[in-house]
């Protein structure tokens, strides 16, 4: 179990939960070593007086801040320690917001809450129910590691989070960053929404976290692997995208949908339904196009749709999630977690990414969803063939 960053009270009113805070988050970033080229010595980091060159032990190293050129204020480190905040035993809360009026351009870093001991499990899920049910979150106040933070505690699946949050002079102006922001409202026409529209829908996915990978923390892993054993690491890139011109806008919004649309129909007919879109399930006028017959329909193609992911080559093919299989059905499963006859145009990348994974399949993470489908194919066919022999 993970050892706590903080221990200490949270107080709201008159009631008091004994708590204890705990990181929600990790970074998997590959770290290097800086080296001196065509050797393996270790390049490292020293603090040398600027003026003289000679290196400077640490507890001779003040802080200053520069009123003017050259001109320093000096502050001793223990001059500090005496202003910080120290470290704080109690989350206070002070007030209650609505969620949907914080900006998440305020929150931070988020920490899990716990209780402090079984013993509080009552007064702590009492305090998770009523603000999952509010859908507010408490705001207080809080002192960690010489640092004062602004906080909100929040309730997500029965666990407490407390989100640190950036004070409103850290949030920076959009006006003031960005030189080509519009100014005022474009004018539309009525086909122009309605067709982006029918796009967004028709691009809607369920939230799957699952389905995106960091493809290029493991490409980095890959060179390094393929290096060490004196292999050579091939990347495919596709082309880079062209911006839009507003002239061509209405026509590509519009191709845009039957792309999304024929995705759309061919994991419908994929799925053994039975059912088929002719043109008298279509209806055209005014730029817009009639949708799944029913809503029902409408969430089942949803959900089969593959989300996008951050790899370098870009796939616009749609998929189908697999079907459940009747009761009592038997699969025979060979290498990778296939089952034989199984299509994998139903499924999603990542689920594919995961076959690739147990296929070990080299340079996977560089392929989009239909190179992994293809890559999976074939390795699923070798294993049969040997299994076979």
């Amino acid at each position: 179990m993970a050892r706590p960053v903080w221990t200490g009270v949270l107080t709201f009113g008159l009631v008091t939960v004994p708590v204890a805070l705990y990181t929600a988050t990790e970074s998997h970033t590959v770290r290097f070593h800086q080296l001196e080229r065509g050797t393996a010595d270790r390049v490292r980091n020293r603090r040398v007086n600027e003026r003289t060159g000679e290196e400077v032990a640490f507890g001779d190293i003040v802080k200053g801040f520069e009123v003017e050129d050259g001109e320093y204020v000096v502050v001793e480190p223990e001059e500090l320690e005496q202003i910080s905040p120290g470290r704080s035993r109690t989350i206070d809360i002070s007030g209650f917001v609505d969620l949907a009026q914080v900006d998440p351009i305020f929150f931070d870093r988020t920490y899990y809450l716990g209780p402090k001991g079984p013993e509080y499990a009552k007064i702590y899920q009492l305090l998770t129910e009523v603000l999952e049910r509010s859908n507010r979150a408490g705001l207080a106040m809080f002192s960690m590691r010489g640092k004062e933070y602004l906080t909100a505690v929040r309730s997500e699946g029965g666990l407490l989070e407390l989100h640190t949050m950036h004070f409103a002079d850290e949030v920076r102006d959009p006006r003031k960053e960005i030189d080509d922001l519009p100014d005022g409202k474009a004018k539309f026409t009525g086909q122009e929404l309605a067709t982006a529209e029918q796009l967004i829908e028709a691009l809607a996915v369920e939230w799957d976290p699952e389905a995106y990978q960091d493809t290029f923390e493991e490409q980095v892993r890959k060179l390094i692997e393929d290096k060490q054993a004196g292999r050579e690491l091939t990347l495919s890139a596709g082309p880079a995208p062209e911006s839009t011109n507003v002239v061509d806008l209405m026509d590509l919004l519009r191709r845009s949908v039957d792309t999304a649309r024929t995705g759309e129909t061919a994991a419908a007919s994929d799925s053994g339904s039975g059912d088929s879109r002719g043109d008298g399930d279509r209806r055209e006028g005014r730029g817009t196009e009639a949708g799944p017959s029913t809503s029902r329909d409408r969430a089942a193609t949803r959900s089969r749709r593959t989300p996008k992911t951050a790899a370098d080559t870009k796939s616009t093919s749609t998929t189908a999630k697999a079907d459940k299989e009747p009761a009592g059905a038997k699969k025979r499963v060979t290498a990778g977690g296939r089952a034989k006859g199984e299509d994998l145009s139903k499924l999603t990348k990542g689920e594919l990414y995961k076959r690739a994974t147990n296929l070990d399949i080299p340079h996977r993470s560089t392929m989009n969803r239909d190179e992994l489908q293809d890559a999976v194919a074939k390795a699923g066919r070798g294993s049969r063939l040997r299994d076979a022999s």
